[in-house]
């Protein structure tokens, strides 16, 4: 072998690493639209990171996530759904209805994975829950259909209660609507009286309260808007500190000092959407992907909570909880 073939030969082998360097470094990336913000959702981001990982996928060494987060201004959604597209992402994560159409909108091409509360046939997301039919799947957790159950439950806890309020966000429509469609139509059945309140801000949360010192109901019924769930701190701090028993749509609110909760586990939605969006990414279509639905409630309950506000939890609700938070 000559010199020359030599260094042909040498310089051709040096390149193969590059090359496979330069490969390695070209990953998928998962565009992830969010109506709340950053600090919503930790537990259930890590859920679907788990997700991910049932296909293989980790973030940060073989796929990228770019996320979007609209802060509750739900109308920035379009805007934040463009940009992915903008980007070319391999699919977009839509969670909450308003999501899922904003992406819907934004691109006929790129596979959705949405999460959402109100069933997605009679929304129009997809054609049907078998097969969507589409470039959208995902989850349905049934979040709004669960208002009646937990009317009942806070009866059940509250036995003399006959006022309550309910604390809604009303721009989350689609939800907002739904939730006070059911919560009308038990609380009647019940014979129980309700006051709506409207909070899109913290400052409106705050005056709810201060009315409910003056006026005070019963017991509060906490709607299931993602903007509620972001303020779930302060609504469990506010409903402690003036003895109002309070109910809300998920646990992670009774984690952070609330009553008690009933609803589908968004820990387990959040890891399907993740395995779903690794399908997608492994070759799977949307359109022959199924939409999920919760089969999985949760009944929180926190006994501390219960102790402060001088509250006997019945055995009967003991009994049946996932978990008492002690």
């Amino acid at each position: 072998m000559n010199r020359r073939e030599m260094i042909t030969l040498l310089g051709g082998a040096a390149a193969w690493p590059l090359v496979a360097r330069g490969q390695q470094t070209v990953v998928p990336v998962i565009g992830f639209l969010h109506p709340a913000s950053e600090d919503a959702d930790p537990n259930r981001l890590r859920a679907f990171r788990a997700g991910l990982r049932n296909a293989g996928l980790v973030e940060g060494q073989n796929v990228a996530i770019d996320y979007r987060w609209a802060n509750n201004q739900i109308d920035r959604l379009p805007e934040l759904a463009q940009e992915l597209v903008g980007r070319q992402v391999a699919a977009i994560i839509a969670i909450t209805y308003p999501a899922a159409v904003a992406a819907k909108k934004a691109t006929a091409t790129i596979p959705i994975v949405f999460m959402a509360a109100e069933d997605p046939v009679k929304q129009g997301l997809v054609a049907s829950l078998a097969r969507p039919g589409s470039n959208l799947t995902g989850v349905n957790f049934f979040a709004t259909e669960l208002a009646a159950k937990r009317l009942e439950l806070l009866r059940e806890l509250v036995p003399d209660a006959t006022h309550i309020a309910v604390l809604i966000d009303p721009a989350n429509r689609m939800s907002t609507e739904s939730t006070l469609r059911d919560v009308e139509a038990a609380s009647q059945k019940m014979g129980l009286q309700i006051q709506v309140f409207n909070a899109s801000t913290s400052r409106e949360i705050d005056a709810a309260f201060a009315f409910f010192v003056h006026k005070r109901p019963d017991a509060v019924f906490v709607g299931s808007a993602t903007f509620l769930m972001d303020r779930r701190v302060h609504l469990a701090l506010l409903a402690t500190a003036h003895k109002l028993p309070a109910i809300y749509p998920w646990r992670d609110f009774v984690e952070a000092g609330g009553l008690i909760s009933y609803g589908a586990s968004l820990r387990d939605a959040y890891s399907q959407i993740g395995i779903y969006a690794g399908r997608i990414l492994k070759g799977a279509k949307p359109a022959e992907l199924p939409v999920s639905q919760s089969t999985r409630f949760e009944l929180v309950i926190n006994a501390q909570t219960a102790r402060i506000l001088s509250l006997s939890v019945p055995q009967t609700l003991l009994v049946t909880a996932d978990e008492v938070i002690e």
